[in-house]
């Protein structure tokens, strides 16, 4: 924004690339993250696996609980979670994340930089129509 930050996290289904569900927030707290994880599984149904990176957000126990809860495999980069989860084996390329990592700078340069929103309301609603386009 013109002034300050706002935290975006994302899920994306890695076949459609479609942002499944998200949400802005002003801090990093794992609750952010986990509650668009529960929108995204509410929406859209369990995945066979998700693939996340080792942020301490995406390894916190609420965010591993809710996807052992609905029995999806967990993929990470590491092979393990923080929590000492067994997870599917990744293999830890810089390339694992790619597709979001795409979606961040398309959003940054399709929208946010050319915008310069003036409060964290008039950012949703940019990134919410970006979204949607």
């Amino acid at each position: 924004m013109r002034r300050g930050f706002l935290y975006l996290v994302a899920i994306m289904d890695w076949y459609s690339r479609k942002v499944l569900a998200w949400r802005l927030s002003n801090t990093l707290e794992a609750d952010v993250c986990v509650d668009a994880l529960k929108q995204a599984l509410a929406r859209h149904g369990k995945p066979e696996f998700f693939n996340t990176e080792q942020g301490c957000q995406l390894t916190s126990a609420s965010w591993i609980e809710v996807l052992s809860e609905a029995t999806v495999k967990i993929s990470m980069p590491l092979g393990e979670s923080a929590n000492h989860l067994p997870v599917t084996a990744g293999k830890g390329r810089r390339t694992d994340n790619r597709m979001i990592e795409r979606l961040w700078r398309s959003l940054k340069y399709e929208c946010i930089y050319l915008h310069a929103f003036e409060s964290g309301s008039e950012l949703k609603a940019g990134i919410g129509r970006w979204l949607a386009y």
